[in-house]
């Protein structure tokens, strides 16, 4: 999962707020493939959190979300953790392939709520669609969901009816402060942190620090960062 550069704002961003922009992106896809995925009851992937960080104002922040697919391994998934259905009554094929389409959504949404924020703005479901969220780093991300679709639903209307339900899902799970404040606390991570990998159990420890602390413990009980 990786923020799209070529297609963003058309106005000009400065570096440090790119950097931002694409901390909260990342970190968005991080925190619904770990905590989504778990409240839905589905089986827990791998994934981690490449950084790339410029050595001159030459070069870019770089950071994208590595695996964390649930489609590419739902043969060990299906066999491990899986019932012919899950408990909501859907295949587990079907509920795999929501769920890694709403992950995929939540990244560019994340980075346009974090924008709202920055601008003093009211983040609205009413006001993102689709192809809102092409400007903010979200083409790649979009291009994979239509993937998914067009491989298990041949009829465009049902695909794009499907993709605009699970636009709204990845709209209620931003919208929820405890997963914001894990989304935050993420972001935070990623640019403070000198690593150039963030291990999937990192990322889990800096969740379970913003879920379960109370608001004003958040930070204090951040993991610390290694090589800082």
């Amino acid at each position: 999962m990786e923020r799209n550069y070529q297609v963003a704002a058309s106005v000009f961003v400065h570096p440090d707020e790119l950097n931002c922009r694409t901390a909260f992106h990342e970190a968005g896809h991080a925190a619904a493939i770990h905590i989504r995925n778990r409240q839905k009851q589905l089986p827990p992937v791998f994934f981690e959190i490449q950084v790339k960080r410029p050595q001159s104002s030459e070069f870019e922040f770089f950071a994208k979300v590595v695996d964390g697919n649930l489609i590419q391994n739902l043969p060990i998934a299906v066999v491990e953790s899986f019932s012919v259905l899950t408990n909501t009554g859907l295949h587990s094929c079907q509920a795999a392939y929501e769920a890694d389409v709403v992950n995929l959504l939540v990244g560019p949404l994340a980075e346009a709520k974090y924008v709202a924020g920055c601008d003093g703005e009211i983040f609205k479901l009413e006001l993102m669609n689709l192809e809102a969220l092409r400007h903010y780093g979200g083409h790649s991300d979009l291009e994979r969901a239509q993937y998914y679709l067009e491989y298990f639903i041949t009829s465009k209307p049902h695909r794009e009816k499907k993709l605009a339900e699970l636009l709204v899902q990845a709209y209620r799970f931003i919208d929820n402060s405890q997963h914001w404040a894990c989304i935050e606390g993420l972001a935070r991570f990623i640019l403070d942190s000198r690593q150039e990998v963030i291990s999937c159990d990192e990322a889990i420890a800096v969740f379970d620090a913003c879920m379960y602390a109370p608001q004003h413990e958040r930070w204090i009980n951040m993991p610390e960062f290694s090589g800082r």
